[in-house]
C-alpha cells in the first residue's frame, strides 16, 4: 500500500503563490507518473499537471504559465508551485501517484486532498 500525504493549501490573495506538496510513503518499489487534480464546487475533477519519473511534465492550458511542477525521487515527493493565482484556481487540490510493484502490478493512489483559496 501507498500512502500520500498533501500540505500547502490555505487562502491567498489574488495574484499569490501557494506551494502544494505530496509525500509518497509505505511499501513503495516504483513510482512512475505524479499528477495534480483538483476539483472545484460544482464542477467535476480535472487533470492541473502530471510529470514522469524523468522529469517530463504537462499543464492544462488554464495553469500553463503560472503553475510549475517538479518532484523529488529519493523523497518520493512532487511539488506544485502555484503563482499568479486567480480565484478560479480555487478547488480541493488532489495529488494522485502511479505505483507499479516488483512484481509488475500497478495501482493508482490519491491523497486526501488540500482546500486551496483563492479570494480578496
Amino acid at each position: 500500500q501507498v500512502q500520500l500525504v498533501e500540505s500547502g493549501g490555505g487562502l491567498v490573495q489574488p495574484g499569490g503563490s501557494l506551494r502544494l506538496s505530496c509525500a509518497a510513503s509505505g511499501s513503495i518499489f516504483t513510482i512512475n507518473n505524479m499528477a495534480w487534480h483538483r476539483q472545484a464546487p460544482g464542477k467535476e475533477r480535472e487533470l492541473v499537471a502530471t510529470i514522469t519519473r524523468g522529469g517530463s511534465t504537462y499543464y492544462a492550458d488554464s495553469v500553463k504559465g503560472r503553475f510549475a511542477l517538479s518532484r523529488d525521487n529519493a523523497k518520493n515527493t512532487v511539488y506544485l508551485q502555484m503563482n499568479s493565482l486567480k480565484p478560479e484556481d480555487t478547488a480541493v487540490y488532489y495529488c494522485k501517484v502511479d505505483h507499479v510493484t516488483g512484481a509488475g502490478y500497478r495501482g493508482l493512489y490519491w491523497g486526501q486532498g488540500t482546500q486551496v483559496t483563492v479570494s480578496s
